[in-house]
């Protein structure tokens, strides 16, 4: 008899896991801890609870869990007036990671004041975090950071179910609805903030949760916008980067002294209307423009550019993106970053068309990773062995039916409370700043909108917020765009007659 005892204790032991090897696939479980941090000079406390909430079918039947992370100042008792700010990245694939340790969070990675690496990793008090004026969720979609759907679903019901812009949307809103139950928020101001892809995330929902889940939103927060469904044509789409490269040549030092001479928001108005006035135009009338025209435009876009007038005529008016990259400092043997072109990098060759990796991307991943992973565990205390998912497996990612840009108009003319801010980085190339304006003109093409929206510039790249002015900017701006966007007690959400 002792000898079965012994046989049933030893498999019990085996089946355990041990500390520390835990994968911790449950879909609905959470970890809280507390914190404190200091912001514009006040001590916020506050509550972080971390772990997965589920995503249900139509059955009722657990089909994923998604990873969250929920900060919620600890002294506040009026959660009617106290704004939920509900923060997504993009991809379609990348974790919340970066909005999360280095933006809004009350921490941020340990990185030098412009945003690149230094040793030894870790995290650090963020005294400009937006924890003082609101509370947090960052949400990771399904296969980003530790967001997984159940393993009894076949990849074709996951692509089915999850990946794509409507399937995201639609799912998505569902766990917003469940989170903002359980947390008891339904009084409270409503924002979504979203960054790169995470945009027409957010645009989309906006639509979603008003209309499928009864739930209206104070303001949408759109970081480096993508085109949001915009159709751009040919010729606005290969002109509209030129205030781009404007920019980045500046920051190099690529341009002619008359330019290099000014600063850099004095010279992009005046490019911005050559581009919209003049380029297009021309782009348009593609091989009909006469030669002399065509030499004039060639060399006032090299004067713009910091590129040859004969590789500007070599791709008759049309500079890729990916060109540019590789062009500007092949002199010097460099190429430059897409999503923040003041990053360097060094390719096998210089000749080529376009560079050999992105140098911004690995940069921050060597920076983002190890601090991720060390806060997860050490801070938040959430244990588990399942791999964080930088940029997890979503792909193909259906991009059919991508009507994000005119959702978010149609629910801020259905939503009078409803306002946007974009945020943008002048030296961003993946989601360029001039393209977001693009976005704003083409949204509300009556006009009746523009009102309630505005439009923020910042002299870094795509995460603007690694440069550490402007993380310190970009978190004001949305403190006052909460203040703005956060109507007086009884005023009522509706449109009057002049």
């Amino acid at each position: 008899m002792n000898k079965i005892y012994i046989f049933i204790a030893v498999c019990i032991l085996v089946a355990l896991p041990l500390k520390g090897q835990q994968l911790n696939t449950s879909m609905d479980s959470t970890v809280t801890t507390t914190g404190q941090v200091t912001i514009k000079g006040t001590p916020v406390k506050y509550t972080a609870t971390t772990g997965k909430q589920p995503v249900w079918d139509d059955k009722g039947k657990i089909i994923a869990g998604l990873f969250f992370t929920y900060y919620e100042r600890s002294d506040v008792k009026d959660k009617a007036r106290r704004p939920l700010i509900i923060s997504f990245n993009g991809g379609p694939g990348s974790a919340s990671v970066w909005m999360h340790l280095a933006y809004t969070g009350p921490k941020i990675l340990t990185i030098d004041e412009e945003g690149y690496p230094i040793q030894p990793y870790g995290v650090k008090d963020n005294p400009n975090s937006i924890l003082d004026v609101a509370d947090i969720v960052y949400v990771n979609p399904v296969n980003t950071g530790y967001s997984r759907a159940v393993d009894s679903l076949s990849d074709k019901e996951k692509q089915k179910t999850f990946f794509g812009v409507k399937q995201d949307i639609k799912y998505l809103a569902s766990w917003i609805d469940t989170f903002v139950t359980r947390h008891n928020r339904w009084e409270s101001p409503k924002y979504l903030i979203g960054e790169s892809y995470g945009t027409p995330r957010v645009s989309g929902l906006s639509l979603e949760l008003q209309n499928s889940h009864w739930m209206y939103l104070n303001g949408v927060i759109l970081v480096s916008p993508t085109n949001l469904g915009i159709e751009r044509g040919v010729a606005v789409g290969a002109a509209n980067f030129l205030p781009y490269y404007t920019a980045t040549a500046w920051f190099h030092k690529k341009l002619p002294q008359d330019l290099q001479s000014r600063d850099l928001t004095d010279i992009l108005p005046e490019v911005e209307q050559y581009t919209i006035n003049e380029l297009v135009p021309a782009i348009a009338k593609g091989g009909f423009l006469p030669q002399g025209e065509k030499q004039k435009v060639a060399a006032r876009i090299a004067h713009y550019s910091g590129l040859s007038e004969k590789v500007i005529l070599e791709h008759n008016l049309r500079i890729p993106r990916s060109f540019f990259w590789k062009e500007l400092l092949r002199d010097e043997g460099f190429t430059i970053g897409r999503l923040d072109s003041r990053y360097l990098g060094i390719d096998r060759m210089d000749a080529g068309e376009r560079p050999d990796y992105s140098p911004e991307l690995t940069t921050w991943l060597h920076s983002f990773t190890p601090a991720v992973n060390y806060y997860v565990k050490n801070y938040l205390k959430y244990d588990t062995d399942l791999k964080y998912y930088m940029f997890g497996p979503v792909r193909p990612w259906d991009r059919s039916g991508n009507t994000t840009a005119e959702d978010l108009r149609q629910a801020m003319a259905q939503n009078p409370y409803l306002k946007v801010m974009v945020q943008s980085g002048y030296y961003d190339g993946g989601t360029d700043y001039f393209n977001s304006k693009y976005n704003l003109w083409q949204m509300d093409p009556s006009g009746k909108l523009r009102d309630r929206m505005s439009w923020k510039g910042y002299r870094s790249g795509h995460m603007m917020y690694l440069r550490n002015e402007d993380l310190a900017t970009a978190n004001e701006h949305i403190r006052e765009f909460i203040r703005a966007s956060t109507p007086e007690e009884q005023e009522p959400a509706q449109y009057t007659r002049k």
